[in-house]
């Protein structure tokens, strides 16, 4: 069992309003195939004095902040002080969380963003699980389909996790920075405190409170 990569050694389930779509899971990327139902079960207890129901099933904190020129399709929920900035493009089955930033030109797809995330230019997110505060570089993004479009399989090392999944971004623990152009392939999971080093290709596991500098210089922290 990859015990570092676990939803409880990974994500601090109190800074997100999706805590319960997590329980009963060991690992994030179990909840990939329930997010939109999640949602929508979600969306229906939310209080009408804080959030405000735009669309179908598209709920957006009465705090936040969303561009005129942003689009946002249902399933999806935008927290508490949340921005969603100019020419965003969210497709549904998409949890933005609170003080979380989404920003040009970026596009989320079935994708739980924890609390303080940002997201804020030019990245792609589909089908992933962004942890509390961290935070993507320009242009970085998640990959979510094999170029061979097998099922994904997890791998750390020599073990391995059949996911069932053929669609899978990229799993980030709290607090990971990814620098700038970097492509997260499908099946990689990183765990909590790490940095990904600009212009990166990553796949697998990386450890938490690590340096990603490339597949063969995984240095720890320090």
């Amino acid at each position: 069992m990859m015990k570092d990569f676990t939803i409880s050694n990974m994500l601090d389930l109190n800074e997100t309003i999706a805590a319960e779509l997590f329980e009963g899971k060991t690992y994030p990327w179990e909840v990939l195939p329930e997010i939109g139902d999640f949602i929508i079960k979600l969306g229906k207890t939310l209080d009408p004095s804080e959030y405000e129901e735009k669309g179908e099933n598209v709920w957006i904190a009465r705090s936040a902040t969303v561009a005129p020129t942003a689009s946002i399709t249902g399933p999806a929920i935008i927290g508490r002080d949340a921005e969603v900035r100019h020419c965003a493009f969210i497709r549904g089955k998409a949890i933005v969380g609170e003080g979380a930033v989404v920003g040009n030109s970026t596009e989320l797809k079935n994708a739980v963003l924890f609390n303080k995330v940002q997201v804020p230019h030019y990245n792609y997110v589909g089908d992933a699980v962004l942890g509390y505060k961290s935070h993507m570089g320009a242009g970085s993004i998640c990959s979510n389909v094999k170029s061979d479009k097998k099922l994904v399989v997890v791998k750390d090392g020599d073990e391995k996790i059949e996911t069932g999944l053929k669609k899978f971004g990229a799993m980030l623990g709290d607090h990971v920075e990814v620098g700038c152009g970097s492509v997260l392939n499908p099946g990689t999971v990183i765990g909590r405190n790490s940095n990904i080093y600009p212009l990166s290709p990553v796949r697998g596991c990386v450890p938490a409170d690590s340096i990603y500098k490339n597949s063969k210089e995984i240095v720890k922290k320090k």
